[in-house]
């Protein structure tokens, strides 16, 4: 800011991580930053997902339908992040089949790297979630551990282990369930205290014991 640069998507990384980690207050804050500094195409796409992910489908719908109109022609936009905000918000408005169905189009390039963060595959580990079925939302959440160069350092990298997590207790084995709890305790271990999603945890974890 000091330098006058209008680059805001560091701003809408922060908003993403807010966000996934249970603070949707702070993430719309965040995007909100973004959007008053430089509106662009991306700082647009990322805040669209924020918003779903916080629980405004329909601001996110509002964007989607803007930048579908402004970019016919972008192929990333169109098989990488419309299906994620249509995703998210179908997992806003509680229909996770569909947006599994939403997600289905960046399957085929899903491992092919680049700035991508696998998302869909988070997002489709949450709707399988909410489906109640376990197995094939490990499966989703497996490709974080199995493919962590494509994530780098980005709170999904972590995240994946609860969620990991959370799929195996949902398929009854307990075993394996409090192997990836720990796994993310153990990287959260010096994360304050207060976050909610770390909270979730070591309750869930708590009630494994």
């Amino acid at each position: 800011m000091r330098a006058d640069s209008k680059e805001a998507a560091w701003l809408t990384l922060q908003a993403l991580r807010e966000v996934e980690t249970g603070n949707p207050a702070g993430a719309r804050q965040a995007v909100a930053r973004a959007l008053a500094l430089a509106p662009g195409r991306y700082v647009k796409v990322l805040a669209a997902v924020v918003f779903a992910r916080s629980g405004d489908a329909t601001q996110a719908k509002t964007m989607l339908e803007a930048m579908e109109k402004a970019e016919p022609t972008n192929t990333l936009l169109k098989v990488y992040w419309f299906p994620v905000i249509e995703g998210s918000i179908a997992l806003e408005q509680q229909r996770p089949q569909d947006a599994v169905q939403a997600l289905e189009p960046y399957l085929p390039y899903e491992l092919g790297g680049g700035f991508t963060l696998i998302y869909p595959a988070y997002l489709r580990g949450l709707a399988y979630l909410a489906e109640k079925n376990g197995p094939a939302a490990a499966a989703e959440f497996q490709k974080f551990l199995d493919h962590n160069g494509l994530v780098g350092n980005f709170v999904l990298a972590s995240l994946a282990h609860l969620q990991l997590a959370r799929s195996y207790a949902m398929s009854g084995d307990s075993v394996k369930a409090k192997t990836a709890y720990q796994d993310f305790l153990s990287l959260w271990k010096d994360a304050d205290p207060d976050i909610p999603v770390l909270k979730s945890a070591k309750a869930e974890y708590a009630k494994l014991q």
